[in-house]
């Protein structure tokens, strides 16, 4: 079989896909999404895999980085995945170029199980069954109405134990959006993520302010960048509100920075060299005793989340779990809070909807 898995085409499109609703968080507005889709043909299979990024990265998916892997065998996935690296030495690794291999890394993964006929689940390893999962959303733009209703809605419908929202666009009135987020998903557990938008002393400030509302998890107080920052936050914030941060890491030297400063590690697999750049993320932070969390494009981390030994829960993103159910069949539907593997499907057990999606193509 593995004469006849040679790689013969890798192709690339892109769909902007408008938001139902203005959303912002403390640092950016947006209307719309991006999801750009790579497909790998091997052995009479198609294997499909995706990043959320901009539609120029097509042309390096499809111009440079396919003749990379072209007629190589789709069972050898790391050596694929090395040569992809290798390939963007001069371009710089992080970035667009990381959002490109990403994608075919999954695509990559995806072929490799249809060849074999069975779920990508199956080829990692499971060491769970399912994958917890906690609401995300309420963006900065909405109204404390709309913010009430959808954090709510995750509770209540999908069973959600936890509820992420968006602060930061104007502080002052972020404790009064969080208590009516709090009202909304009585006992269940509240995140708040920045983005980014403070200084180390704003966010501790901000942080003492909002104690009283048991908030168990400030994602990106500060930039990720600024690590001194998160360190001092993760030091003297409020006891049991954990620190998280790594949704912007690109390959293993970014994560291994974060390592030391945040009581929960962040990976997202559009950005961080896909399943093979995750389940490496993985296994550091089992070397290291921090828990994992997967940032977004849950159809997508479901399978390798269900691999990977100290994740803790994976996030349910508004816009992605929107997109991925009017494009994909087979995107999973949280039951009592968790998502699970459909094991009946091979490869990630997604089938594109392009006759849905052509109207949202842009490239």
């Amino acid at each position: 079989m593995r004469g006849e898995a040679s790689i013969n085409r890798v192709t690339a499109s892109a769909y902007k896909i408008p938001t139902d609703a203005p959303e912002a968080d403390g640092t950016l507005e947006w209307d719309s999404t991006t999801l750009v889709l790579v497909e790998v043909e091997a052995g009479g299979k198609t294997g499909i895999g995706y990043t959320y990024c901009d539609a120029s990265i097509t042309s390096l998916i499809e111009n440079r980085l396919a003749e990379i892997i072209k007629d190589r065998t789709a069972f050898d996935i790391a050596e694929a995945n090395a040569a992809l690296w290798r390939s963007v030495r001069n371009l710089g690794r992080s970035g667009l170029a990381a959002t490109a291999i990403s994608a075919i890394d999954t695509a990559l993964w995806d072929v490799k199980a249809k060849l074999l006929g069975v779920p990508v689940a199956a080829l990692l390893g499971r060491c769970r069954d399912s994958v917890e999962i906690y609401g995300s959303g309420g963006f900065t733009s909405y109204s404390d109405e709309r913010l009430r209703d959808q954090l709510s809605g995750w509770v209540e419908r999908d069973g959600c134990r936890a509820a992420k929202m968006k602060i930061g666009s104007d502080p002052e009135r972020d404790p009064t959006r969080i208590a009516v987020a709090r009202r909304a998903i009585g006992e269940a557990a509240l995140f708040v993520d920045a983005n980014g938008a403070f200084s180390a002393k704003q966010a501790l400030g901000l942080a003492q302010r909002i104690r009283e509302y048991g908030i168990t998890w400030f994602e990106e107080p500060v930039s990720s960048d600024d690590l001194h920052g998160l360190a001092l936050m993760r030091s003297s914030g409020p006891p049991g509100m954990d620190i998280a941060a790594g949704e912007y890491g690109y390959n293993l030297d970014d994560f291994k920075r974060w390592l030391p400063v945040v009581d929960v590690l962040q990976a997202d697999v559009t950005r961080c060299g896909g399943i093979t750049g995750f389940m490496q993320v993985a296994a550091l932070c089992e070397a290291h005793h921090i828990d994992l969390s997967g940032h977004c494009a849950p159809a997508l981390h479901l399978h390798a989340a269900c691999a990977a030994q100290r994740l803790r829960h994976l996030e349910w993103f508004h816009d992605h779990v929107r997109i991925e159910h009017m494009l994909f069949d087979g995107a999973p539907v949280p039951h009592d809070g968790q998502v699970a593997p459909d094991l009946s499907r091979p490869g990630f057990g997604l089938d594109f909807k392009r006759r849905d999606a052509e109207r949202h193509r842009v490239r």
